[in-house]
Order: C-alpha cells, then sequence, then structure tokens
C-alpha cells in the first residue's frame, strides 16, 4: 500500500511539473518575435539610406520619428557627413535630410540608397577645392553644413535633378560631367556647370 502511494504522489509531482514547464517551441519562438518587433518600424518613422564614397562607411538609420528628430540619429549623422580630410564635424541643418527623404520618393524609390560624394567642408578644404576644382563656390554652403552633393545608384542624375527641382526646397545644382547634384536648404535656385544650353535654366 505504502508503495502504491509513493507512485501516486511521484505521478502527480511529474503532471504538475509538465504544466510548470514551458514547452519547448514557446521558447524557442519568443526570441524570433522579440526581433521581429524590435526591427518593425512605425508608419510615420523617416529614414535615410547612406552611402559616403570617400570612407565607404554606410548609414542607415531613422532620423525623425513623426515631427520630431531624433538627436542621436542626427549626431551620427553630423560625424557621418564629416568633412572626410580633415576629420572635422559640424551640425547638418536637419531639413536637409527631410529633402533627401522626399528626394528618394519622388523617384520612385523611397528609401533608396543614396551615394553622398560631398558633406560638410571646413572653410580650408572649401579653398583647397576653389583652388584645383571648377564651380566651387567662395561662400560654398557645404560650409555652413546645409549642403550635400549626392547621386543614386541606378537612378539617372538628370531625373534626380529634375525631381529636386520639382520640389522646390532649395538650391540645386547639377554637375554632369563629375555626374553628382548638389542639393541645400537655401534659396530657390538652381544652376548647371558646363551643361547644354537646353538645360539652363532648366529643362
Amino acid at each position: 500500500m505504502q508503495t502504491l502511494k509513493t507512485k501516486s504522489c511521484c505521478l502527480w509531482v511529474a503532471g504538475a511539473m509538465l504544466f510548470l514547464i514551458p514547452p519547448v517551441c514557446a521558447r524557442t519562438q519568443l526570441p524570433e518575435l522579440s526581433s521581429q518587433r524590435s526591427s518593425t518600424h512605425h508608419s510615420h518613422d523617416h529614414f535615410l539610406l547612406l552611402y559616403n564614397t570617400h570612407t565607404g562607411e554606410r548609414i542607415d538609420i531613422v532620423y525623425r520619428r513623426g515631427d520630431a528628430y531624433v538627436p542621436d540619429a542626427l549626431a551620427k549623422l553630423d560625424l557621418f557627413l564629416r568633412d572626410h580630410r580633415t576629420g572635422d564635424v559640424r551640425h547638418f541643418d536637419p531639413r536637409l535630410y527631410d529633402i533627401l527623404s522626399d528626394l528618394t520618393a519622388a523617384v520612385g524609390r523611397p528609401g533608396g540608397e543614396i551615394d553622398i560624394v560631398c558633406g560638410y567642408r571646413t572653410s580650408s578644404t572649401n579653398e583647397s577645392l576653389r583652388a584645383h576644382t571648377t564651380g566651387v563656390a567662395k561662400n560654398s554652403l557645404h560650409i555652413q553644413a546645409e549642403a550635400i552633393d549626392l547621386r543614386m545608384p541606378g537612378i539617372d542624375t538628370l531625373k534626380l535633378r529634375r525631381a529636386a527641382l520639382a520640389l522646390a526646397r532649395g538650391g540645386v545644382g547639377y554637375y554632369p560631367h563629375s555626374d553628382f547634384i548638389h542639393l541645400d536648404v537655401g534659396r530657390v535656385r538652381q544652376w548647371c556647370l558646363d551643361c547644354p544650353t537646353s538645360l539652363i535654366p532648366g529643362d
């Protein structure tokens, strides 16, 4: 009789333990679900995917949520867009990021990768470029961290220029021989370096 009671007690304990220990399949699913949630962005997030042609660095970042810019993201973008010749960093006007984001949508590649040809320039870098390159303004807005030169892989740069002009959100320069456009948050204007007459002032 004692043996029978002992066996019954052991069976009861074993049965209870089955309810206390979660199934293996449930445990293995939790990390995957957590990962999916962390990688899911909200509809009001604004992205940028940038590649720096000089440093070989790439950044994929949410820089704005709703109407609020993300300070940590802006700091990372400032570093990413530093003067690659000197390492100097300056805070960029975040409105420029909105133009970049809207530009990718305007050419049918929302959130598409953008190649950064030039971001911030120190005054000394700008003067050096002026001495050896045509089309560099003395008081370039690159010095104020208010301008970016760029192109988009797979997108014709002339098409990119037209889309930027249509946004009418600042200055747009076109450099066909170097295959990039300039964007800034200055007054609305446009120029084209060594372009055919048909592209001046617009097409």
